[in-house]
């Protein structure tokens, strides 16, 4: 076999051991582990909860807030075991306004500094021993907070994220076919040791286990791992769950995904995700398996590509490999003039996984701003 042909099923391997292998394998350590990574929910009495400052950070959120503040006071949890924190970021409009006549306990009116600096003057404020954070857009079930809430009865569990569930919007965005793969995959990593990565959306850590990042890096991602880096655990609770609207479009996921990016790439080469330090070795595996491989996949893809285009010489299976790849291409160039589901799914695959790249280049050549802007179409 030529170094060419090699390079090429190495490439593709890699990128297949992202998507599939590496589920199978922590599906395989999950069941072998059984159910002993993931505190599950539990009944506690109301004398047992912790007080919970939950913070919502928000810039020219006028339209939602109001309705996110009467979420928060309607969650089955005691009312006065729930600080209501809202941090406005510079906020352009009536944000702050609404929040205070919709009953939040503390609103803070911030310079603009970004989502994460806002986060950090909400928890220098917070009285709760447990600080939990949701995004100004979404809706908690009524008893996220207690499912949320549950695994910090273990003390060594710093960090615990919630499910977001994807609320269609009745446009073409594939994202939910994505969500629900990428949901199964934390819960196993939540099994087996602990998550890779959490969102936004609903989230929370102890007041003593949060940490204080770089404002372009974002909790989402820089949090489990240096919590494990710090000894505690991270995990994930499916039953904990929040509704969020998708973005409508597959172009607008991939503009939110490139700007999601360019906050990832930060953390991933100079904010201390690479150093192995800390990390025991399944944990190591599940960062290098989930994370680094998964956002090397669009150069994998593309030295797949070249390396196949160059051993077209070397047998017919290099022409069928080929003829994949290209219909793959095509399928996402043509899926808005034929917008069937397999068409749609090759271009949110392919915009997506390009939308890694782009992030990467917005980083190295334009930097990344600490502040963000609602995406659009999910409000």
């Amino acid at each position: 076999m030529s170094i060419v042909a090699i390079v090429f099923w190495v490439s593709v391997g890699l990128v297949l051991y992202a998507h599939v292998g590496y589920p199978l394998l922590l599906g395989l350590l999950a069941a072998l582990r059984g159910h002993g990574g993931t505190a599950g929910p539990r009944s506690a009495a109301e004398d047992e909860l912790p007080l919970v400052s939950v913070i919502v950070a928000a810039y020219a959120e006028e339209d939602v807030i109001a309705g996110r503040v009467a979420n928060i006071r309607a969650l089955e949890y005691p009312p006065w075991l729930i600080e209501l924190i809202v941090a406005c970021d510079g906020s352009p409009d009536a944000t702050a306004v609404r929040a205070r006549e919709a009953g939040a306990d503390v609103v803070l009116e911030l310079p603009r500094g970004g989502k994460i600096r806002a986060q950090d003057a909400a928890v220098e404020r917070a009285r709760g021993e447990i600080v939990a954070f949701s995004d100004a857009n979404v809706t908690w079930q009524p008893d996220a907070l207690r499912r949320l809430m549950a695994p910090f009865a273990d003390p060594r569990v710093g960090y615990v994220c919630g499910e977001v569930q994807l609320v269609d919007a009745a446009g073409s965005n594939q994202e939910g076919l994505y969500w629900r793969y990428e949901l199964a995959l934390r819960a196993l990593e939540s099994r087996v040791r602990s998550v890779t990565g959490g969102n936004g959306a609903i989230y929370a850590t102890r007041r003593e286990s949060y940490l204080i990042v770089d404002p372009i890096m974002g909790h989402d991602l820089s949090f489990p791992f240096n919590m494990v880096k710090r000894g505690w655990l991270a995990l994930g609770v499916r039953e904990a769950q929040a509704r969020e609207k998708m973005v409508p479009t597959i172009e607008g996921e991939f503009a939110r995904k490139r700007r999601m990016m360019s906050h990832t790439w930060p953390i991933v080469l100079r904010g201390g995700m690479l150093s192995p330090r800390g990390y025991d070795p399944t944990y190591a595996f599940m960062i290098v398996s989930h994370r680094i491989l998964r956002y090397l996949t669009p150069f994998l893809h593309l030295i797949a590509l070249i390396a196949n285009l160059l051993a077209l010489g070397q047998g017919w299976v290099y022409r069928v490999t080929l003829a994949l790849q290209v219909g793959v291409l095509l399928a996402a160039a043509l899926a808005r003039l034929v917008p069937t589901r397999p068409m749609l799914i090759a271009r949110y695959y392919v915009l997506i996984t390009a939308s890694l790249a782009a992030g990467l280049w917005d980083w190295l050549v334009h930097g990344t701003s600490a502040g963000w802007e609602p995406a659009e179409g999910t409000r």
